[in-house]
């Protein structure tokens, strides 16, 4: 493949205006972004993924009932009095860091119309420069961010590119399926794509994109094309589709752990495993579990 001149990649675009459905009925109250992971909200996970990949500019795309989100990212006067009143300089420094990891916008998208919709509506945000896409229901741990792996490959190829990992067959079709070509290492050329292929239409090695995206400008013409797909929605897999058999695309099989916080057991996994990890709790935690499983 012949490397193509890159540009510099700040900006990410975070899509939160889903109703979490599988998340009911907590997300009747509280936005599934916002549900924790031991003390932090599972959107943290993905601001902090992209500002340690060098992005500097973030926008989440949210909608009626997410205002949650933009509180958590702003001050708050209340509990920093309180703090300081307690002599907590330094727990006060902790909650404000929060605020300046990046700039951060937001942007309501007012109809529920899919992913390629949400994504659409970046389009004044990003401009003419190439972007990521960190989905909102995914949060991913790994020694380095998957972001960051995805930009290592577009400086490489100058191509858009998308996390994949494989998964078994039978979620494949809750997914999509990909037919790559190996490139290098974990590295594969993406020739094309299905949005919730039927049984037949499953390629192998049974590879699914996972969470993440880096796109090109491009991206915004084939969005704006886009039929209604699986399920009814403008689904962004579609528009990646063209995207990948005109200009070309590369799959990344990343390295990390996925956690699925739209789904219950996911939400259930991400607090153990990282409860396990926690500096302050994973000890007694620990204990704790040990005479759980004794039940």
């Amino acid at each position: 493949m012949t490397k193509i001149e890159t540009k510099k990649i700040t900006k990410a675009v975070i899509p939160a205006a889903g109703l979490g459905t599988r998340m009911l009925p907590i997300s009747r109250a509280v936005p599934k972004e916002m549900l924790p992971i031991v003390d932090r909200p599972a959107i943290s996970y993905l601001v902090d993924e992209a500002c340690d990949s060098g992005i500097t500019d973030i926008l989440i795309i949210t909608a009626r009932g997410k205002e949650s989100i933009e509180d958590y990212y702003d001050y708050t006067l209340e509990y920093e009095q309180k703090l300081r009143a307690a002599g907590k300089e330094s727990e006060l420094e902790v909650m404000r860091s929060v605020c300046k990891k990046a700039n951060i916008y937001f942007l309501r998208q007012h109809e529920a119309k899919g992913l390629g919709h949400a994504v659409g509506c970046a389009k004044g945000f990003t401009g003419e420069e190439p972007f990521v896409v960190l989905y909102g229901d995914d949060v991913i741990i790994s020694k380095t961010p998957v972001c960051k792996q995805l930009m290592n490959a577009y400086d490489e190829y100058g191509l858009a590119s998308v996390g994949v990992q494989t998964v078994p067959v039978e979620l494949v079709v809750k997914y999509c399926t990909l037919k790559t070509e190996p490139l290098k290492d974990n590295w594969y050329k993406l020739h094309t794509m299905i949005e919730k292929p039927k049984p037949e239409q499953i390629m192998e090695p049974h590879f699914s994109i996972l969470g993440r995206a880096l796109l090109t400008p491009e991206i915004y013409g084939f969005i704006a094309d886009l039929k209604p797909g699986a399920g009814g929605e403008l689904q962004l897999t579609d528009a990646m589709k063209v995207l990948a058999e005109t200009q070309g695309m590369t799959a990344i099989d990343f390295e990390g752990k996925r956690y699925d916080m739209g789904s219950k057991l996911g939400f259930l996994m991400a607090n153990v495993e990282q409860g396990l990890l926690h500096p302050e709790l994973r000890n007694e935690f620990k204990n704790f579990l040990k005479t759980v499983m004794k039940i």
